[in-house]
């Protein structure tokens, strides 16, 4: 079992500890978290967790150190744990939006291992799409960090420069698909339907619309085909919402939050 310290226990963090209990990947003894008033952390002490504000002392029995705080406060964390990380035994995680593994090796040094992650809000359910990278991380950190995150979802590896196209796409992309549905149910409220109706039956058209994709491996646009007909209402609707710029929109709104999160550290420096 490893011993694991979670620098940072907001809702990142106490999703990725759950997960890992809930799992049998660790037991909730062998994982640390840390908080700046640990009042907040009754619930998680309560359940078995170790807590902690001393992020420096949190940190000088884990083999797995996980880095999920705010980009603005990194180099304050940084600073604290500097002097116990120990290079030869502990890998670092990182989960801070727009801050690449060189980032941290320059400041705790070329010999630690950082491996990059970006899960979503979804890992509090377990349904989280998870980027990892770590370009000169060894295959073992690759490896751990892998069935770390699959506790809690999907994982997928990618190279690092396409992190903050990940952040778009898998992280902020929580939002634009759940205004989509808003949006829907709205739309259901206008047709005749009750507003929690509308939004019930707008939330589960979703869902199987994303479970047929994942389920019979297929594209969007072969599923498409199969609703729309000649004349019909499906068609009419797709091409009135084109017409006003939906797929525009999303990719737009993407790609400015790519450039966004490429931003953000960089801001705070």
């Amino acid at each position: 079992m490893k011993k694991i310290t979670i620098i940072g226990t907001g809702n990142i963090g106490r999703s990725l500890a759950n997960g890992l209990v809930n799992k049998s990947y660790c037991k909730a003894g062998e994982i640390t978290l840390t908080r700046r008033n640990i009042k907040n952390l009754a619930s998680e002490a309560a359940a078995g967790y170790l807590v902690s504000d001393d992020n420096a002392e949190a940190i000088t029995d884990a083999d797995i150190i996980v880095l999920a705080v705010l980009p603005q406060q990194l180099n304050e964390v940084i600073d604290q744990i500097l002097k116990k990380i120990d290079a030869e035994k502990q890998l670092v995680v990182s989960v801070v939006s727009g801050v690449t593994c060189q980032n941290i090796k320059d400041s705790l040094g070329e010999k630690v291992q950082v491996v990059r992650a970006m899960p979503n809000t979804a890992i509090s359910i377990g349904q989280s799409m998870t980027c990892i990278a770590g370009d000169d991380a060894d295959p073992k950190s690759i490896k751990e960090v892998t069935s770390l995150f699959e506790t809690v979802g999907s994982v997928i590896r990618i190279n690092e420069d396409l992190m903050t196209a990940a952040t778009a796409l898998c992280a902020c992309g929580i939002a634009f698909f759940l205004r989509s549905i808003r949006a829907a149910s709205q739309g259901g409220v206008e047709v005749g339907f009750h507003a929690d109706e509308a939004l019930k039956m707008a939330i589960q058209t979703a869902k199987g619309a994303a479970d047929l994709l994942l389920q019979m491996e297929s594209h969007p646009e072969s599923e498409i085909d199969k609703v729309t007909s000649p004349k019909g209402c499906t068609i009419a609707g797709l091409n009135e919402m084109e017409h006003n710029g939906f797929s525009s929109s999303m990719i737009k709104g993407i790609k400015l939050s790519a450039r966004k999160a490429g931003g953000l550290y960089q801001d705070e420096n």
